[in-house]
C-alpha cells in the first residue's frame, strides 16, 4: 500500500490549496462512505447481511477544480484507499475476539526458574532448595503461553557465577525467578524474586515466612504472583490452583522431593538413595502416584547406572508403574515409566510406543518422555524420526547433559557421523568431563577414521572402545593389555556383558563376543540394544549368530547389514 507522505512532495502551494478545497467538498461524502463500511463491518461480525448504500448528491465543480481533481485522481485515489483500509483495519481489530491475539502475545512470555539458595544456620536443606523450584518449573509449564526451561537446565547454572543476563541469553528466556530459604526448627521463609532479563529490573519480589507444613501454600502463592507479575490470563479452574497437588502429606511431599534431588544425581548410589526416600515417601501416602513413578524410574535406570541385574530392577520398575497407573492413569510420568520397562525390558517395541505417545498427549512438555521415546525409535530403526523427538526434548531442556548426548547417540547410530560429532562438542561444552559424551565422541572419532583422537577422548574413561581404539591405531599390545584388565576387573566387580563383548570384538575374539552377548541377552540388559546397532560392530553383523539375537529380540533385520546408509 502506498504511503501518502511519499506521494509527490513537490506539489506546490497553490495547488495544495485547490486539493484542499476538493477534499473540503468532497468530505461528507467520504466520511459518510467510512461511517457505510464500519456499519457494514459490524454488521458482518453480528451476522447480518450488508445493504445497499444510497450515493449522496455531489455539488458542481468549477472547471479549474475538474482538471485539478482528475488530474490528480492518482494521487487521491491511492491516498484514500490507504486511509480507508487503515480505518477499516482497526475496526476489525476492535470488533472481533481477542483471544488470538491475546494468545499470540502470551506465547512470548518465558520464565528460568533457579534452584533456591539455602539461607538456613544449619544446611542440609538441598533437596528443598531444588524441590520447591522444580515443583514450579512443572507447575508453570502446565501454562498454555508461558515456556519454561527444563530442571535440568535451569539448575545447570547452580554454582556458577553467571547474570540474570547471561543465564537469560543461555536459555533464551526474558525472566528469571530465583529466590532462597530458610528454615529453623519447623519454622521456612522463602523469598523469591522476579527479574526482568533485558534490563535486570525487579518485576516483583515476595517472602514468605511460614511453617514448613505450609509449603504447599507458599508454591501455590509464588505460582499465581509469577502469574500475575507476567500479566498471564488463567482460564477457569487454574486460577484457583497451578500447583497440582498429589498428596496432602506434607512429609510425603518432603521425601517426594528427596527422592527426586537423588534421582537427579544418575549415579548408583544416589539411586538407592532416592528408592529409599520414594519408599518413605509412599508409606506415609500410599495413594501417591508420583512417588510410585519415581520409584519406578529409580529401578528402571539402576542397571545403567549401577550394579543391579536388570532382573532384579525391572520386575520392581514395572510393578511401581503400574501402580502409579492405577491410581492415576492421566499421569504423563507414569506412563513414561512403564514404556521404559517395555522397551529395556520386555523389548516389547509396540507396547512402549504406545504408553510413550499416550505420556506425550498427556503432557507434551516433559522433556523425559521424548528422550526416551526418541531412543525407541532409533532403536527399531526410524532414526529420522528419533532424532527428531530428541531434538523436541533439547528444546524443552536447552542445558541437559544426558539430552545433548542422547541426541548425539542417535545421530551417530544413523551413521551421520559430522552431525553426532558437533552434538557431542556442545554437550562438553557444558561438561568437558562427561563421560557418556567423551566417550560417544571417540566412537565418532573412529568412524571417522581419526584414531589418535579418539584414544584422546576415551582414554580416561577406562571404556571398552579403548580396545577398538588401540587395535585401530594400530597399539596391538596395548589393546590386549587393556582386555585382559578388564577381565580382571570383572573377577572383583560385576562388569556389564555387553562391555566385555566390545572389547572382545575389538580385539578379534569374536566366540568370545558371542559368550558374552549370550549372557546380556539372558540378563535382558538393555545395553545390548545399543550394541546391536553401533556402528564400530559392523564387522560381526553377517555372522549367524548375530541374526539370531536379532530375530530373538524382534529387532529390525537390517541392523545385520554392515551399512545402514
Amino acid at each position: 500500500m502506498p504511503d501518502p507522505k511519499k506521494l509527490n512532495p513537490q506539489i506546490s502551494e497553490d495547488l495544495d490549496r485547490l486539493i484542499l478545497k476538493c477534499l473540503e467538498r468532497d468530505r461528507e461524502e467520504r466520511y459518510q462512505n467510512v461511517e457505510n463500511v464500519i456499519s457494514d463491518l459490524e454488521n458482518i461480525e453480528q451476522g447480518i447481511p450488508s445493504t445497499e448504500r444510497a450515493v449522496l448528491k455531489r455539488k458542481s465543480l468549477t472547471s479549474r477544480e475538474i482538471t485539478v481533481k482528475f488530474s490528480l485522481r492518482k494521487i487521491f485515489v491511492p491516498a484514500l484507499v490507504f486511509l480507508v483500509v487503515v480505518m477499516a483495519t482497526v475496526m476489525i481489530w476492535r470488533l472481533l475476539p481477542h483471544r488470538a491475539a491475546v494468545s499470540s502475545q502470551l506465547g512470548k512470555h518465558s520464565i528460568a526458574v533457579l534452584p533456591f539458595e539455602d539461607l538456613s544456620p544449619e544446611k542440609g536443606h538441598e533437596y528443598l532448595c531444588e524441590g520447591i523450584p522444580e515443583t514450579l518449573i512443572n507447575a508453570l509449564n502446565n501454562i498454555a503461553d508461558l515456556r519454561v526451561p527444563a530442571r535440568t537446565s535451569s539448575f545447570s547454572f547452580k554454582g556458577k557465577e553467571h547474570t540474570v543476563g547471561e543465564i537469560g541469553q543461555k536459555l533464551n528466556v526474558e525472566t528469571v525467578l530465583e529466590g532462597s530459604i530458610q528454615v529453623v526448627g519447623n519454622n521456612l521463609q522463602v523469598t523469591a524474586r522476579l527479574i526482568n532479563v533485558k534490563d535486570g529490573y525487579l518485576l516483583w519480589n515476595g517472602r514468605y515466612p511460614r511453617q514448613l507444613a505450609d509449603l504447599f501454600s507458599i508454591q501455590d502463592d509464588i505460582a499465581q504472583e509469577i502469574v500475575k507479575a507476567l500479566k498471564i490470563k488463567l482460564l477457569g479452574e487454574k486460577e484457583a490452583e497451578i500447583v497440582k497437588r498429589y498428596t496432602e502429606n506434607i512429609e510425603a511431599y518432603n521425601l517426594y522431593l528427596k527422592g527426586r534431588y537423588f534421582w537427579n544425581m544418575r549415579t548408583g548410589e544416589g539411586l538407592n538413595k532416592a528408592i529409599e526416600n520414594f519408599g518413605q515417601a509412599i508409606q506415609k501416602d500410599p495413594k501417591y502416584a508420583i512417588a510410585y513413578s519415581g520409584l519406578a524410574d529409580s529401578y528402571s535406570l539402576l542397571p545403567w547406572y549401577g550394579r543391579w541385574l536388570p532382573k532384579e530392577a525391572y520386575p520392581k520398575a514395572r510393578a511401581a508403574a503400574l501402580q502409579a497407573l492405577e491410581l492415576d492413569s492421566s499421569l504423563a510420568e507414569a506412563h513414561t515409566s512403564l514404556a521404559a520397562v517395555y522397551h529395556w525390558y520386555d523389548w516389547d517395541w509396540l507396547a512402549a510406543e504406545k504408553e510413550f505417545k499416550r505420556a506425550i498427549e498427556l503432557n507434551p512438555r516433559y522433556p523425559t518422555v521424548h528422550q526416551w521415546y526418541g531412543r525407541l525409535l532409533v532403536d527399531t530403526g526410524r532414526s529420522d524420526e528419533g532424532i527428531n523427538e530428541g531434538k523436541r526434548a533439547l528444546e524443552l531442556d536447552p542445558l541437559s547433559l544426558i539430552i545433548n548426548t542422547n541426541l548425539g547417540d542417535y545421530l551417530y547410530n544413523a551413521r551421520r557421523y559430522d552431525e553426532a560429532k558437533e552434538q557431542y562438542l556442545k554437550a562438553l561444552e557444558i561438561d568437558p568431563a562427561f563421560n557418556s559424551a567423551l566417550i560417544w565422541l571417540g566412537k565418532t572419532y573412529l568412524k571417522k577414521g581419526m584414531f589418535r583422537e579418539a584414544i584422546e577422548e576415551v582414554r580416561n574413561t577406562q571404556h571398552p572402545v579403548l580396545a577398538y581404539a588401540y587395535m585401530a591405531w594400530g597399539n596391538k599390545a596395548e589393546a590386549f593389555q587393556f582386555y585382559e584388565d578388564l577381565k580382571k576387573r570383572a573377577t572383583q566387580q560385576r562388569i556389564d556383558p555387553t562391555y566385555l563383548a566390545m572389547a572382545c570384538v575389538g580385539i578379534g575374539k569374536i566366540d568370545l563376543a558371542f559368550e558374552d552377548l549370550e549372557k546380556a541377552y539372558q540378563e535382558r540388559h538393555p545395553r545390548l540394544i545399543d550394541f546391536l546397532q553401533d556402528p564400530l560392530n559392523d564387522s560381526i553383523r553377517q555372522d549367524p549368530r548375530f541374526k539370531a539375537l536379532l530375530k530373538k529380540m524382534n529387532l529390525p533385520e537390517f541392523w545385520a547389514k554392515p551399512s545402514n546408509k
